[in-house]
């Protein structure tokens, strides 16, 4: 089935419409790419065309770009000099386009990303439809790559290096009107006169050349060392990169690169060198990895990938929210932005009035920075119901705790909600330790009770990790998936066990961090080989926001239920107790935990850690640290593995990057596994146990895997979708609980 549709008309101008059957928006398919190099052939070819429009068929879309579904294949299967043929191959139709000798417009109806885009810049004119979703960008670097098409070399030498390397280092797109006034498109049109826009064009010029084939042509604003923004640039661009990569993703140096060297060459000689960085970026497993579990997996999971068939969809209407603190509060505001009634109770109205307080806050900030309209924050407010009646709570079709991580607490506040809500509504906790098994003991229909863990801040972490306890039923598990999508967040589901997975996680990672402190390892040494390793913020800062005061009574709670020592949190629990109960230091809400909060001034470690856990005179390698950083969560991801607690590979991996903050470049926990293998893995950590203890002892279940050389993600499953937009922002997890 054709992928274009190409009609002629009278005067000679060729109509070339995209249109990619069996997709709801254009992606670059290897039978698009086919097309799309028979179609230039024939118009350099075909005497009676004059000339040619390119557009889309869709209105939704130009051109979105490369189907990553197709890519992710290639690390592991493909060599470097099958990856070159694939860029070269796609850069050689479009450079076949702007050179054929007959003027070519690209009539842009939608957004045009990636491949999009670069197809556009190939065009002799472009003109963009004037509709804010018709944005216009390069977001290769997001998936661990550069654009491969022509990208990195004809927006330089169209718009300037100063302006070029923005877009591609950072992946955001550009809206129409930004567009024009970069240069970047010649015209904005209205949907329906973009056609008739480029025909005129093309017509009026028979003769057309790019700029960068004409003689004597200069890059805007110059060249090399010598053109006055190269320190900016590249030198100060350089560092910038470096510090916010840690050096882990090799896409923007390898862009930086690309555009410095390429930029000095001739068109056609830039753009092999393109195709070699291209082709050394997607066969590395950083792009795959980034892939994989970002993109596609991320997009399967946003589909409720693991929703249990059968079960009708649930609409939430109304939700009650108990305990209105930072949690709940943020969790009301969540669902009042999602158009959802909320009740947000809490135990005097002084405290609930102080959680609806949170909405205004946000709202107020969303308000300054003219995301939203005066409007919509009244509306969004006029959902929020704070009180301390619980009678408020008849009607709810879901109602969420987030009440103090106390079990009796729970248990009294889940038995005065169960008394008044009808028998369809479900019941969620959001507790980050205690297991749900527990909690539903005192539920009437334990069937209907489930965990809801969200992350903190709420309104900006987009994971929310569902827990489906011994007693929890298919409908139930169901309906929490549709909640959580209704928020527009990304669920993972795991099964009933004490921590669950992200806080299991998460508490070897502040807990290696404070066993380091107790080897006498510099604090600052401690902090920055975690944020070396990817980790967004260090152990011990990330603890002081959650309070060192927190993992104590974790411990406590995990002692007095009798569970088994792994966990009870025994690695850096005498470190907590001398924190705590020698010290008084108990985190930031304390006025001071590993780092001391001076007013007005950036915070900084408490210079008496250096006495309290004396500091030995050799220091070890940053390397080590950091690798014991990584391989410590991701064993504690397989140890969840072998127990049940995950079955989807793909949850743990996202859980940790969305959730904790494990670094994206590695692809999540089990990924990272997968990356390095399962028995250079198991080797590292019988390494490190000799080395620092029993805790990094491999379970029995990776020790088979390895031996069958089996990996966690056997397969790519997911969606197929298209290189993706938006701004980059570094992919930060939150504070659990």
């Amino acid at each position: 089935m054709s992928t274009l549709r190409f009609e002629l008309d009278a005067a000679g101008v060729a109509l070339v419409s995209i249109d990619v059957v069996d997709r709801s928006m254009n992606v670059l398919t290897p039978a698009l790419e086919a097309a799309l190099a028979a179609a230039v052939e024939r118009i350099a070819a075909d005497a009676s065309i004059k000339a040619a429009v390119i557009t889309s068929a869709k209105s939704n879309a130009f051109l979105a770009g490369a189907d990553l579904k197709e890519l992710v294949s290639v690390y592991g299967q493909e060599t470097l000099q099958q990856a070159y043929a694939r860029s070269a191959r796609l850069s050689g139709v479009f450079r076949r386009l702007e050179t054929c000798g007959k003027p070519i417009a690209a009539a842009i109806n939608g957004l045009a990303l990636g491949g999009g885009l670069e197809l556009a810049l190939a065009c002799h004119y472009r003109v963009l439809a004037d509709d804010p979703k018709a944005v216009v960008g390069l977001p290769e670097v997001k998936v661990g790559l550069l654009p491969g098409a022509g990208g990195t070399q004809r927006l330089p030498r169209l718009i300037g290096i100063q302006q070029a390397l923005p877009m591609l280092l950072n992946g955001a797109p550009v809206l129409p009107a930004q567009a024009l006034e970069l240069g970047i498109v010649h015209a904005l049109a209205p949907a329906d006169q973009l056609i008739a826009r480029a025909r005129d064009w093309v017509l009026a010029n028979p003769v057309a050349q790019q700029p960068w084939d004409v003689k004597g042509f200069k890059v805007p604003g110059g060249v090399g060392c010598l053109a006055p923004h190269a320190v900016e640039s590249f030198q100060a661009g350089t560092s910038r990169v470096a510090r916010a990569t840690q050096r882990n993703y090799p896409a923007p140096p390898a862009i930086l690169a690309c555009v410095f060297e390429g930029t000095q060459l001739p068109i056609d000689r830039a753009l092999r060198l393109e195709s070699k960085y291209f082709a050394t970026l997607l066969c590395s497993p950083v792009c795959r990895n980034l892939m994989r579990t970002m993109f596609i997996q991320k997009e399967a999971a946003d589909k409720l990938a693991s929703r249990p068939a059968g079960v009708p969809k649930s609409t939430f209407t109304r939700i009650g929210v108990i305990g209105a603190g930072m949690m709940g509060a943020g969790i009301a505001y969540a669902a009042a932005s999602a158009g959802i009634d909320v009740i947000l109770l809490d135990a005097t109205q002084e405290l609930a009035d102080r959680g609806k307080a949170y909405s205004v806050k946000a709202l107020q900030r969303q308000l300054e920075k003219r995301a939203t309209t005066q409007q919509r924050v009244n509306t969004t407010l006029s959902r929020i119901l704070a009180t301390t009646d619980y009678s408020h709570l008849r009607g709810c079709e879901l109602v969420v705790e987030a009440v103090f991580e106390k079990r009796e607490v729970k248990h009294d506040v889940i038995r005065k909600a169960t008394a008044l809500l009808g028998p369809s509504a479900i019941f969620a906790s959001n507790t980050s330790t205690l297991p749900i098994g527990g909690l539903a003991e005192v539920h009437p229909r334990p069937e209907q009770f489930v965990g809801l863990h969200f992350f903190s801040p709420v309104e900006h972490m987009p994971l929310v990790e569902v827990i489906r306890g011994r007693s929890t039923s298919a409908a139930t598990l169901a309906q929490a998936l549709d909640f959580v999508s209704q928020l527009r967040k990304t669920p993972i589901v795991v099964n009933d066990s004490p921590g669950f997975f992200t806080s299991r996680v998460f508490g070897t990672y502040v807990d290696e961090g404070m066993a380091m402190l107790a080897e006498g390892i510099e604090p600052a040494l401690i902090e920055n080989a975690a944020r070396m390793a990817g980790m967004p913020v260090g152990p011990l800062a990330v603890c002081d926001e959650v309070t060192i005061e927190l993992q104590l009574k974790v411990h406590e709670q995990a002692v007095a239920d009798g569970l088994n020592e792994k966990f009870q949190r025994l690695t850096a629990i005498d470190v907590v107790r001398k924190m705590v109960q020698e010290q008084g230091r108990v985190g930031r809400r304390g006025g001071g935990g590993f780092y001391d909060y001076p007013a007005n001034e950036r915070k900084r470690l408490w210079p008496g850690l250096r006495d309290l856990f004396a500091v030995r005179e050799v220091q070890p390698e940053v390397e080590e640290l950091r690798q014991r950083f990584l391989v410590i969560q991701a064993l504690e991801s397989a140890r969840c593995v072998a127990e049940g607690v995950i079955d989807r590979p793909a949850d743990a991996d996202l859980g940790s990057i969305l959730g904790i903050g494990y670094p994206a470049w590695a692809g999540g926990v089990l990924s990272f596994i997968d990356t390095i293998g399962a028995a250079r893995f198991i080797a590292d950590c019988r390494e490190l146990a000799r080395r620092y203890g029993q805790r990094f002892e491999p379970p029995a279940d990776l020790v088979e895997r390895a031996h069958r050389s089996a990996l966690y993600h056997e397969e790519t499953s997911g969606f197929t979708i298209s290189i993706p937009q938006g701004d980059l922002e570094p992919i930060h997890g939150g504070q659990t609980g």
